[in-house]
């Protein structure tokens, strides 16, 4: 199994991976039948959640029924116990969005929920984040999560990100870090073999490893930036990494 999703994870485009990975995936569900974990997200319960990474998958990690990761549902239980995100309709702009909270985003905040992506298919807008179409000061939230470390310049990203933000605004900004985490994000643009951005990057689609500096380019970006702690107090019922920090952003 952690073959097969490796395999898959690796070579097969993303964009195909969220139009159609969810049904085999379901039907795999099956085999994993249980009642000790569960996702808080669709509310399914099992054994133990899929397997799931490029080269060496984590297990305990997948949602076979909505394809959530310990990252969706660590920000989903923040947005949840920590935000008035599910208590009233905001303006929503939501970069990469991922399949498993799409729907209940959208339901929450109707259209006020915009999704917006360089190529998915699920999104609604087809957008560069280096150039946010969109005024300034129209989101109340801005959801982006492991984008990134994909894109030409993360500062520039995020100050348009603040710049689309109201004042009071926030974001919640995740990227992947690997071990061990250097002091300073590494890039370099002449770095454009996959299996070179593999070995120095993590992955053959990133362009930078980000460092224990993170929190200052998100400052460098116009942006407050704050270290949430909030995974340590998550159950381990729900899948979630506990030493995973969740990264918040506000415009002041």
């Amino acid at each position: 199994m952690k073959k097969l999703i490796s395999v898959l994870i690796r070579y097969v485009p993303r964009k195909y991976l969220q139009l159609f990975s969810g049904v085999g995936l379901k039907a795999l569900g099956i085999f994993y039948a249980g009642n000790r974990v569960e996702c808080p997200i669709c509310k399914s319960h099992y054994r133990q959640f899929l397997p799931y990474g490029r080269i060496n998958p984590r297990p305990n990690a997948l949602c076979a029924s909505c394809l959530s990761l310990e990252r969706h549902r660590l920000i989903w239980l923040y947005l949840q116990q920590k935000t008035n995100f599910f208590e009233t309709k905001l303006k929503v702009l939501h970069i990469a969005p991922e399949h498993c909270f799409m729907k209940p985003f959208e339901t929450q905040h109707g259209e006020g929920y915009i999704t917006a992506d360089i190529e998915s298919p699920l999104a609604k807008v087809k957008m560069d984040i280096h150039q946010i179409p969109f005024g300034e000061n129209h989101f109340d939230v801005v959801l982006c999560n492991h984008v990134l470390e994909h894109v030409q310049d993360d500062i520039k990203a995020m100050s348009e990100i603040r710049r689309v933000l109201k004042p009071g605004g926030w974001a919640i900004l995740q990227v992947p870090f690997f071990s061990p985490i250097p002091d300073v994000t590494f890039e370099d643009n002449s770095i454009t073999d996959p299996r070179e951005r593999e070995r120095v990057f993590g992955q053959d689609d990133h362009v930078r490893l980000f460092g224990k500096d993170y929190p200052k380019r998100i400052e460098r970006a116009g942006l407050k930036a704050e270290e949430n702690n909030f995974a340590t107090t998550v159950s381990e019922r729900f899948g979630v990494q506990n030493n995973e920090v969740l990264y918040v952003a506000s415009k002041q």
